[in-house]
Parts: C-alpha cells; sequence; structure tokens
C-alpha cells in the first residue's frame, strides 16, 4: 500500500494553504468529505470572502496570544497580499477596514486548486478514524485506508454543518490523549431577555455602536433581528462573551448631554438615530420624550445611560447562525512554533481546529492561512 509523506485532512482555507506551501517532492494528498474543496471559502463575504483585515494582531483573537502572535509573524496580512499579488490578485478594501476579493472568491481558490494541482486531492470521503501503528498513520475513510508518514488536521469547526462541518477533528485529538475545548457557537447573533424584548420589535433596524464586554472594546453596526441582536459588532463581542453583563453605547461619537443641553426640540428629535429607535431607547432608559429643557435631573442622569445600556443576553443564535466555532485542541498540547502536537511526532494542526478564534473582519481566514503556512514550513523542514 501507498505511504503518504504527508495526509492533510480537510480541503478548506488551512489545508489547501499548507499543501501550497508544502514542497513539490513530497507525496501529499489533501482528503476531503465534500464534492469539491473549499466550500466555506466559496460562501464567504457574500462570495466575495473577506480574506483579511487592514490591522491584524495577536489582540484581535482569542486563543494563546505567544502561538498567535508567532503565527502572524510567519505568514503576516502583508505577506498574504503579497502571496495573492504575486499570484495575480488584488484584493480589495471595503469600509477602509476589510480586503475582499475584487470579484468572486473563487480568485483564491483557483490560486489554491493550482497551486496544490501536483497533489492528489481524494473528495468524498468521510474521515472515520485516525491512528499510528509504530512510525505510520493510518486514516480509515468511508472509502478505505490511507498510511502516511504525517498528517495535518486541517478539519475546522463545527458551524456551517450543511458545508461538511463536523467534531471529527476533536475527535481525533481526544483519541491521541490531547486536551481540547468542546465547540460552541461563535460570531453569532445574540438572544435576548425579557425587560430587552423592545429590542426586538426593532427587527431591520441597525445602528453603529460600542459594545464592552469584559475588556474588550468593539465598535461597528448593530443590527436588530427577530431573534435578538446581531450585526458586525454583536458578532465580534459574542467571541468574548460567556455570561453576564455587555454594556452598549448607542451614541459612540456623540455626547448626549452636548446634543440635548439648552434644546427646546423633543429629546428623541436630538439624538441622531432613526426616530422609531430614539423613541425606543428612552422608553428603555424611562426618560420621557418631552422638550430637552424640561429635562429634570434624575431624566438626564438616566439619559446618559445611552452610553453605557447595560444588561445581560440570554444566549445566542447557535450553529445554524454561527459564522465560526470557538474551542479546538488546547494551544498548550502543540508547540507554538510548529504546531505538532508535543507529544505525537508528525501529527500538526492547523485553523479553526485550534483553540484560536478571530474576530468578525477577515481574522479567522487570516489564522487559517497564518497556522498553515506555520505547519508546511515546519514539514519541509
Amino acid at each position: 500500500m501507498k505511504i503518504y509523506d504527508v495526509l492533510i485532512l480537510g480541503a478548506g482555507a488551512s489545508g489547501l494553504m499548507c499543501a501550497s506551501h508544502l514542497d513539490e517532492n513530497l507525496q501529499v494528498a489533501i482528503v476531503d468529505v465534500n464534492d469539491k474543496v473549499a466550500k466555506k471559502l466559496k460562501i464567504s463575504g457574500g462570495g466575495r470572502c473577506n480574506i483579511t483585515n487592514v490591522e491584524v494582531s495577536e489582540n484581535n483573537f482569542d486563543g494563546d496570544e505567544e502561538l498567535v502572535e508567532y503565527a502572524l509573524s510567519v505568514f503576516s496580512k502583508d505577506d498574504l497580499l503579497k502571496f495573492l499579488h504575486n499570484n495575480g490578485v488584488e484584493p480589495v478594501v471595503r469600509k477602509d477596514r476589510y480586503y475582499f476579493c475584487k470579484d468572486s472568491s473563487d480568485e483564491i481558490i483557483n490560486i489554491l486548486k493550482r497551486k496544490t494541482q501536483h497533489f492528489d486531492t481524494l473528495l468524498n470521503r468521510e474521515i472515520i478514524e485516525l491512528k499510528k501503528i509504530d512510525e505510520i498513520f493510518e486514516l480509515t475513510t468511508s472509502k478505505g485506508i490511507l498510511k502516511s508518514k504525517k498528517v495535518v488536521v486541517a478539519t475546522g469547526g463545527k458551524s456551517f454543518k450543511n458545508l461538511g462541518a463536523s467534531e471529527i477533528g476533536l475527535k481525533i485529538a481526544k483519541d491521541f490523549g490531547l486536551k481540547v475545548k468542546e465547540f460552541t457557537p461563535a460570531l453569532v447573533g445574540m438572544t435576548l431577555q425579557k425587560d430587552q424584548f423592545w429590542m426586538k420589535e426593532l427587527s431591520g433596524l441597525s445602528c453603529y455602536v460600542q459594545i464592552t464586554v469584559n475588556d474588550k472594546i468593539l465598535k461597528e453596526d448593530m443590527l436588530f433581528a427577530h431573534k435578538g441582536i446581531s450585526g458586525p459588532s454583536v458578532l465580534s463581542a459574542s467571541l468574548y462573551w460567556q455570561k453576564g453583563n455587555i454594556s452598549v453605547n448607542f451614541l459612540p461619537n456623540h455626547n448626549i448631554i452636548n446634543l440635548t443641553n439648552s434644546s427646546k426640540k423633543l429629546v428623541s428629535s436630538t439624538i441622531p438615530l432613526p426616530k422609531r429607535l430614539s423613541k425606543a431607547i428612552l422608553k428603555a432608559l424611562n426618560v420621557e420624550d418631552i422638550e430637552c429643557v424640561k429635562l429634570d435631573k434624575k431624566a438626564i442622569e438616566n439619559l446618559k445611560n445611552i452610553h453605557s445600556y447595560e444588561f445581560a443576553p440570554a444566549g445566542n443564535f447557535g450553529f445554524t447562525k454561527a459564522e465560526v466555532s470557538r474551542g479546538g485542541v488546547l494551544c498548550e498540547e502543540l508547540n507554538r512554533y510548529t504546531l505538532e502536537a508535543l507529544d505525537i511526532e508528525g501529527l500538526y494542526f492547523i485553523g479553526e481546529v485550534i483553540d484560536v478564534t478571530g474576530e468578525l473582519g477577515g481574522y479567522n481566514f487570516q489564522w487559517a492561512f497564518s497556522s498553515a503556512v506555520v505547519g508546511a514550513n515546519s514539514i519541509n523542514g
């Protein structure tokens, strides 16, 4: 039976990037349950894929800071852009922050397919089990057994089950005795307690806010939805929220006291938000919508809470709505400079299957690519 040099489990962003950086003389097979490669890349960002961000640092991730910092130093945002440029792709920047493919995510997918075409790509194969017998790994799939000297687990997280997502990466890690954190939904909308149900009535509206959760401050749009709250700021906040209060500043670029000071307008008319939202916030803050000059001291104090409206979300929208999964193989189980399991020679983990999760805005693809290159460099020696 053929023995590969490397088996890569998963033909997503991290698996393909890893393969694209491996020595062409190696015998490599990329194994995936789907009928096509890079299915998540394909649909991300409305089909244009938010590849990375203008500003990227370890502070944009929930995970081992030193491990993330090293991976970003090996293959940074600038290295990624150079890689794309050298292969004929020039991403465009949206909202002064987000790098997207200009026309279609196929631009980056085609690069990865082209740079891995000399390797075997084995699709429609469910990954069932991985063992190591002496020095050789044996991978059991739905279409038989594959053998290899080294294995890279790039199986991703649990979100996007319709694209083949599963917990097989955690099963493999646990079978080898590695500690893991079970996957939970991340970059996902939040559900509300009864006291915040007023937000549901604003479904479809959005506004620019600042959300504070623990020691993280996140500024972006918040979207009011039937289920609760969503939008970029909420999705990133969900990454850092476990339980307890978050604080929302509905006017991060204004001072409510300055806006209302000596004004004869109604309070709702001085707030630079959609009128329906302004009125709902005032009601939630227990502030009567009267002429500003008629506000008493207590009303003014309540009004200040428009900058710090605190509440505890009830939960989140779950895996069916989650962009990514939080959790994975614990970073302490891996060599932070190679991403090889400390106690299992030849077994590597990259991408979302590691307990590192980025904020919304291209960070998770950047992590997928950076961690992939770290693993590939180590395998190449």
